[in-house]
């Protein structure tokens, strides 16, 4: 049978370079997104289209909300804090700061409160990225590697049951599984979730929803693909720019999935065609998402 075929629309015309981590934050009824290598922090109101934007003052790689109402945040220094209200942030862990040639690459917080980032080189030099998890203990701050090897870091989620974590390296080709123990924060028996043609584009982002569904962005595909917790597709998104890069529900009832993309891979040919690339796009397929776990 042939996935369900459905269309975004354009949500936002922002033009970003490399947009990305779409979270949706519960408390302002707000779309966080990124501009990588721009270093902004886009807040989006998806009912006025207003958006406040935060300049990091170095690429960020991905953000979550905080238990105190605050943001954590992924840079390509390492980790760093966003008091609530405030723009400005402040670094709490160096991670591969003196390797110039790398930088975060999206990130997510599981069901404890901790923060997963990876890491990835600018010009995608196999196997020389990171997987790290950051936490938080009687007042100190503590980084763990989790897994190496990674050419291009990107989504990870967790199943309903927070038994399993997902996980994308882009240059794979495939979405991975491992076990997950939630209460240490291990991961192990990594094996294939779903592989993906390259001619259907590159595993990008990720999100998990209410019914255990993991919907993947596919870069140069110009899709957001669903796939059943048995690892078939059953339903598509066709976004109308090719450099589809990550999605989250969100809105009111968490009914409504956006989508970012990004335009800098994009020949002068192609951007004048696709003169919306870069911008956040939005569908209601009829699914809802989950809220997003909250750094502790």
């Amino acid at each position: 049978m042939r996935p369900r075929l459905i269309s975004a629309e354009l949500l936002s015309d922002a033009r970003a370079m490399l947009g990305e981590g779409p979270v949706w934050d519960e408390r302002s009824s707000r779309l966080l997104w990124l501009d990588i290598p721009e270093g902004v922090i886009h807040r989006l109101d998806p009912r006025t289209g207003a958006t406040h934007a935060t300049h990091v003052g170095q690429q960020v790689g991905a953000v979550a909300p905080c238990a105190d109402g605050g943001l954590i945040a992924a840079v390509r220094d390492g980790f760093g804090l966003f008091a609530p209200g405030s723009d400005v942030m402040e670094p709490i862990a160096q991670v591969e700061k003196e390797l110039s040639l790398n930088r975060k690459n999206d990130g997510k917080c599981d069901c404890r409160g901790r923060f997963w980032a990876g890491t990835m080189a600018i010009d995608h030099a196999p196997r020389a990225g990171k997987l790290y998890c950051l936490t938080r203990a009687n007042g100190k701050y503590r980084v763990s590697e989790a897994l190496d090897s990674i050419t291009v870091a990107n989504g990870l989620d967790w199943s309903l049951d927070n038994r399993l974590m997902y996980y994308i390296d882009s240059a794979t080709q495939r979405i991975d599984v491992f076990d997950f123990d939630a209460e240490s924060g291990s991961i192990s028996n990594r094996r294939v979730f779903a592989a993906i043609a390259a001619a259907d584009g590159l595993p990008d982002g990720m999100t998990v929803d209410a019914e255990g569904h993991v919907w993947v962005a596919l870069f140069r595909g110009g899709i957001v693909r669903r796939y059943t917790p048995k690892g078939e597709v059953d339903m598509e998104v066709a976004v109308p720019v090719t450099l589809v890069t990550s999605c989250a529900f969100g809105g009111s009832k968490l009914e409504d999935l956006y989508i970012t993309t990004a335009r800098h891979r994009l020949t002068p040919a192609q951007a004048a065609e696709q003169a919306t690339a870069g911008g956040v796009f939005v569908c209601r397929p009829g699914a809802r998402g989950r809220l997003p776990f909250v750094f502790k």
